[in-house]
């Protein structure tokens, strides 16, 4: 295999997409069991599916380049949907009373997305180096911190070397990106006191 082509599947498999829809169940089965991974479930279906299928019909109808949204002039729609779906899921979780953990990762996707969007509309942040970060910090909270931190940021680090070796981001898009997604999280989760 080629450093293009590992560059390509590291990209696939951890892409925002996949990374939006399987985390949500996977962290509401380890905090709280099957129970908790119905509601991360219906999360993923509003905060991945919905901006993912957004995505799917732009891609289809030739109005996006690929579901990486490469061009960064084609990220507003797909970005504002995202933006309305995590706004939807947040508040039918509020409303339906889902677990604090849940309602906090949701609300740390949509403060990501608060800080992000703005940026990439003038520069082109790595929103797979904001994910696979944030992603780390939230699962860094359900599972032993340490090792999840540790293998977690090699994680990123291998999206962030992806997305460069692919010329898709510089090395300070992947950083901030990183950065952004760490930050936020880390942030949201403190404020609401998940520990």
């Amino acid at each position: 295999m080629t450093a293009d082509q590992l560059a390509t599947k590291v990209t696939d498999l951890l892409a925002p997409q996949v990374l939006v829809i399987a985390m949500p169940p996977a962290v509401g089965l380890i905090a709280q069991g099957w129970a908790g991974a119905v509601w991360g479930l219906l999360a993923s279906v509003l905060c991945g599916g919905v901006p993912a299928a957004v995505i799917a019909a732009g891609v289809r109808s030739g109005r996006l380049d690929s579901h990486h949204i490469v061009d960064r002039a084609r990220r507003t729609g797909p970005l504002l949907a995202a933006v309305a779906a995590v706004l939807a899921a947040l508040v039918l979780l509020v409303v339906l009373g889902a677990p604090r953990l849940l309602v906090a990762t949701v609300t740390a996707m949509l403060v990501a997305l608060a800080v992000t969007v703005p940026i990439t509309l003038r520069w082109k942040i790595s929103f797979h180096a904001a994910v696979s970060a944030g992603t780390v910090v939230v699962l860094a909270h359900v599972l032993p911190p340490v090792p999840t931190l540790l293998a977690g940021a090699a994680v990123v680090a291998l999206v962030c070397w992806a997305r460069v070796r692919l010329t898709h981001h510089t090395p300070g898009q992947v950083l901030a990106g990183a950065l952004a997604g760490t930050l936020t999280t880390w942030a949201t989760l403190a404020a609401f006191g998940v520990t």
